[in-house]
């Protein structure tokens, strides 16, 4: 055996490796993906330099990085044929860690601007220390007359190298493993799983014992126009197993003034999103980094799924998570206005597949547009409203909304937030040809203040927040006055403010169209809002207001006969009985307004028994 020669490692601080060993990588399985990226590198570097110069072992072009598990001796054999190192090369690369090879190599042979080298011979390398009690090399150097060389290292300050019996191009890392990592990285199903997550779009075959493990083609890295629809749902089911169809994608090609690749998905929401989640794996020349990326992905698009591909992706020294750095927010940036561009051109150019799945994406539109003024500029052409309809439901834009409503309307959009409570007060709009959206999130409330000062030229009003003067009866007649000199408006005041006896509440008797509703509630939108922050950040319990508006329908029948003559005593005070049946009324309104508490709800179902019994 050729004598070995000793030397000590090149290092910038003293006692490194323990360092490396302990605190550089969260998690020991990072060796996997820095040992194979670094024979992928090796791989991708002997293929330029055969385009100009003669190498060692030519015909050997069937490139492929081998990993082999002798689980019996607790060894792990990580082997390729790319372009091999000599023993000067190992020097440099391997025992001076703190330089890069690949930085080295490209001052050579790669013009500017081109770019396939993942990572380093240096720091990644030193990875395999983590789970290694020792480390041996033999490489055979691409070049014609080159010696192969052997290094071996226990991970201390000193290592031994030279002569190697290698006959083959390339290099092999032999890995003698710590005995409690041992049976974990020599088991099959776990050294493939490795692979399949950070190692799988890798553009030679990794095989493990033989068999081919790795997918091996991203098809981000493809042209869009070569693709077809199949071809993008597959592989997001590859992805993501077990989601079902997504309901769009958007391909990103991006060239200047960086360089992006990727394909992001929008897939069936669940009721809740999880904000928190990210589903957007990021890759660095097809090498998998992380998927918890907040300086890349906004949290409001933590509800897409797919990949991103950024060859020039800043990442920390261990490559386990990204700076971030002006570039990466210009990134950020960019991603945003594709995705908004995406629904823009969807909602233009294809509305009728666009509004089939506007219900499961609007809360994901306009929670971003929340979230981001930005968002919002670039999408706001691919908003929607959904007008409700007597049989069926229809989407439009503000703009139709406003051109189909200017006869009546022009500045106002009418909504409902609770189809029940506000059933009447909607209905009774409806019949007048007024058009109601349904506005029913929580986030809503929110996204129509925004819309109203983005805009400008637009309020939204909810259907019982005021009364529409087309909902109003102008010709009824009301003038019959009674031996006080007061008409049915008058008496109907007096006997409602001594039924409901609150200052706070504004009695208001109108003739209305419909003749179904006896009184309705009528909550000023902007004291509703008001509540509704309030009750939102623990203020109230309850968001509606103490100050609002009993309408009373002086069209309705009951209405009317509690307002007829002689229901006030001569003294001026309502007659018991009927000042009962208007409390009622009142407290009936609160409750199809949704605005009473169990408490309320209590003591209104004891009043209204004791009525329907003095009544039997």
């Amino acid at each position: 055996m050729e004598t070995m020669e000793k030397g000590r490692l090149s290092v910038h601080t003293e006692n490194i490796l323990p360092v490396i060993k302990k605190w550089l990588y969260s998690e020991k399985e990072i060796f996997i993906r820095e040992l194979v990226s670094n024979a992928h590198d090796a791989i991708e570097k002997v293929k330029k330099v055969a385009l100009t110069e003669d190498i060692y072992q030519s015909d050997d072009d069937q490139y492929c990085i081998d990993l082999k598990l002798d689980r019996e001796n607790g060894i792990l054999i990580i082997e390729d044929n790319g372009i091999g190192m000599t023993a000067d090369e190992v020097r440099e690369y391997i025992a001076s860690i703190a330089f890069s090879g690949a930085e080295k190599f490209a001052e050579k042979y790669l013009k500017e601007g081109d770019s396939g080298i993942i990572g380093h011979f240096g720091l990644g390398f030193y990875s395999c220390f983590m789970v290694s009690k020792q480390v041996e090399i033999e490489s055979r150097s691409c070049q014609l007359e080159a010696e192969p060389v052997r290094w071996v290292s226990d991970g201390g300050e000193e290592y031994e190298i030279g002569v190697g019996s290698r006959q083959k191009r390339g290099t092999e890392i032999r890995l003698h493993l710590n005995e409690e990592d041992a049976s974990e990285f020599t088991d099959l199903a776990r050294v493939s799983e490795l692979v399949r997550r950070y190692l799988d779009f890798l553009s030679v075959p990794i095989r493990i014992d033989g068999a081919q493990v790795n997918r091996q083609k991203p098809l981000w890295t493809q042209q869009p126009a070569a693709l077809k629809k199949e071809d993008y749902d597959e592989f997001y089911k590859y992805m993501f197993p077990h989601q079902g169809e997504p309901l769009f994608h958007i391909h990103l090609n991006v060239d200047h003034p960086f360089r992006l690749q990727g394909i992001l998905y929008f897939p069936r929401l669940a009721h809740e999103m999880d904000l928190n989640k990210s589903n957007v794996k990021i890759y660095c020349q097809q090498v998998f980094v992380t998927d918890q990326a907040q300086e890349l992905i906004p949290q409001f698009l933590t509800v897409l799924q797919g990949v991103i591909d950024l060859p020039e992706l800043p990442l920390n020294v261990s490559r386990s998570y990204i700076q971030n750095e002006p570039v990466v927010r210009k990134i950020a940036s960019h991603i945003i206005k594709k995705v908004a561009d995406r629904l823009a051109h969807e909602c233009k150019n294809n509305r009728q597949e666009y509004e089939k799945i506007w219900n499961e994406i609007a809360p994901f539109v306009k929670y971003g547009m929340l979230s981001d003024e930005r968002f919002y500029d670039q999408a706001k052409d691919a908003l929607l409203l959904e007008i409700l309809g007597s049989d069926s439901n229809r989407l439009v834009t503000i703009d139709e909304y406003l051109a189909e409503s200017k006869e009546k309307d022009a500045q106002k959009i009418y909504y409902a937030s609770d189809l029940q409570t506000q059933g009447q007060a909607l209905r009774m709009l409806q019949k007048q040809g007024i058009q109601v959206v349904h506005l029913g999130t929580m986030i809503d409330s929110h996204f129509t203040g925004l819309l109203e000062v983005k805009r400008g030229d637009v309020k939204f009003v909810r259907v019982d927040a005021e009364l529409h003067e087309h909902a109003l009866d102008k010709e009824s007649d009301s003038s019959i006055v009674d031996e006080q000199n007061r008409d049915l408006k008058s008496r109907l005041q007096d006997l409602f403010k001594q039924a409901v006896s609150n200052d706070k509440v504004t009695i208001r008797p109108e003739a209305l169209k419909s003749e179904e509703i006896p009184a309705m509630i009528l909550l000023p939108e902007h004291q509703r809002r008001m509540a509704e922050m309030s009750a939102m950040w623990g203020e109230k319990e309850n968001p509606f207001s103490s100050e609002h508006t009993l309408l009373v329908n002086t069209r309705n029948p009951l209405i009317q006969k509690l307002g007829s003559p002689g229901i006030l005593g001569s003294d001026g005070s309502a007659d018991s009985k009927k000042k009962r049946v208007a409390r009622q009324v009142y407290h009936l309104s609160r409750l199809a307004q949704g605005a009473a508490s169990p408490a309320d709800m209590e003591k209104y179902a004891q009043e209204i028994f004791s009525l329907l019994q003095d009544m039997v």
